[in-house]
């Protein structure tokens, strides 16, 4: 595996950096164009890239909200967390990014959606449903308290705030506000206590995700028109059906202006002279696949569900380098606990990122990723380099249960020959060596995740379960 830049060394300040990641919600990675996309969507992104380190390879733990949200919080599996699906909230003792923010004397903030406080509220969330964080203008359902040109967030008392404009750059102005006051500038009362602190800031948005209350994708005004007709994504041209011939221009839109709200954060950073010493990350929860899979948008093994952009640039993460490694989002919360010269709670279970861009081979580094399905079905995979790989548990509650005891092959996809994963193998018997070893692997990968040692089995043959001494 190469790296197409080298990279800068780690930094000497002696100062620790601010953080700010920057969330988008329901992103495929091909909307961006380092990654391809022809419509120019994301110049500020690909700036930072170029500048930084790409994650190319990103992946969801589990292509819903509420999951996806618990991991980057906590960098555990969603069935670590509890939440392994949407509507549960996430356990008030769990270790946090925000308290290990705080306790290193940190200024912390979360703006925008939330999602981990369970169903019972769609706006405020308690302060003891916040994971930690001190400064809060967010809802914990952000899709039912706003919509493209009508946002109301919730500060630390309860207290609704409404803003006037697109709902996105509504958050980009709250953000800079709080970047502004936890470094020193503006009305704070604590304005001299926090401009010797750094920030950590968590960044979260609703778009590009659609609308619920009319399932639609509604970008900024004129937006939509500028991105008609579509670049498709060879997937979706693939498969055909679904509704992104309907949606996928207004979905651009939504990304272009995301990518403009960035472009004035970083300006408002550059203007104070804190951007080399800012770590950002830019990723999001999930993909999309415009039901081309299932009869909604996301709740599935394939990349278009499990792929994200993610980037990096900030001290020690420098150089333009493209990482071929398969990172998982578990991963990213020591990444920037790292970043920061900050120790890593033991109960996270990935790992930091950090030395890669400094590695020659990434050697050491897993070669999969494991993804956990719920709502849909109960389902476990792997994403190796080549292979697509998942299992299922028949006749399992997906919406109550967490995890299964058995399992059996439902999904394998051959990456380099079949990249959109139009062809499924499982029931192909010439396939049926490389099915044994992913058995294998997928049924290690659960253990070392925390779960108990399923049995996986092939799907249409006599049960040919992987136990403890074939692994």
């Amino acid at each position: 595996m190469t790296r197409s830049a080298s990279p800068s060394g780690p930094t000497t300040s002696t100062r620790r950096p601010n953080v700010l990641v920057f969330f988008t919600d329901q992103q495929r990675w091909d909307t961006t164009g380092l990654h391809g996309n022809p419509h120019g969507l994301t110049p500020v992104l690909d700036r930072l890239a170029a500048e930084g380190v790409s994650v190319d390879h990103s992946f969801t733990c589990q292509p819903v909200c509420a999951p996806s949200r618990a991991s980057l919080q906590t960098g555990q599996y969603p069935t670590t967390t509890g939440v392994f699906r949407n509507g549960l909230a996430l356990p008030r003792d769990t270790p946090s990014l925000a308290r290990s923010f705080r306790d290193a004397g940190y200024t912390t903030g979360y703006i925008g959606k939330w999602h981990l406080a369970g169903d019972h509220t769609a706006g405020p969330v308690p302060e003891e449903d916040r994971a930690g964080y001190e400064h809060w203008l967010a809802a914990n359902l952000l899709e039912f308290t706003s919509d493209a040109y009508e946002t109301t967030l919730y500060d630390g008392s309860g207290s609704p705030h409404p803003f006037e404009g697109y709902r996105a750059d509504a958050l980009g102005t709250a953000a800079i506000d709080f970047i502004d006051h936890a470094r020193g500038q503006g009305h704070s009362q604590d304005q001299d206590h926090n401009q010797d602190r750094p920030f950590f800031l968590f960044l979260s948005f609703l778009e590009p995700h659609h609308q619920n209350s009319r399932d639609d994708y509604p970008a900024p005004n004129g937006y939509r028109d500028r991105y008609a007709p579509p670049w498709v994504p060879s997937d979706l041209a693939a498969l055909g059906g679904g509704n992104w011939a309907e949606h996928l221009p207004g979905y651009y839109g939504m990304v272009r202006r995301l990518d403009e709200v960035l472009g004035r954060i970083v300006s408002a950073l550059e203007r104070r002279g804190e951007m080399a010493e800012t770590v950002i990350l830019f990723t999001s929860d999930h993909g999309c696949h415009f039901k081309t899979r299932n009869d909604e948008y996301k709740r599935s093994v394939h990349d278009a569900s499990l792929r994200v952009p993610t980037v990096l640039r900030g001290p020690g993460l420098r150089g333009g380098v493209r990482l071929p490694e398969l990172v998982s989002h578990v991963d990213l919360p020591p990444t920037l606990l790292r970043a920061a010269g900050i120790p890593v709670p033991p109960q996270m279970q990935g790992r930091s990122l950090l030395p890669l861009p400094h590695s020659t081979d990434g050697a050491e580094w897993p070669r999969e990723v494991l993804f956990q399905i719920s709502e849909s079905e109960v389902g476990r995979g792997l994403r190796t380099d080549r292979w697509k790989y998942a299992a299922t548990a028949p006749g399992a509650d997906a919406w109550n249960e967490p995890r299964a005891e058995r399992y059996q092959d439902a999904y394998l996809y051959d990456l380099h020959s079949d990249p959109d994963e139009l062809r499924n193998l499982v029931d192909d018997p010439t396939h049926e060596d490389v099915l044994v070893k992913l058995r294998r692997r997928l049924a290690q990968r659960i253990v070392d995740s925390g779960e108990p040692r399923p049995s996986i089995t092939a799907r249409k043959t006599a049960p040919k379960a992987v136990s403890e001494d074939t692994v």
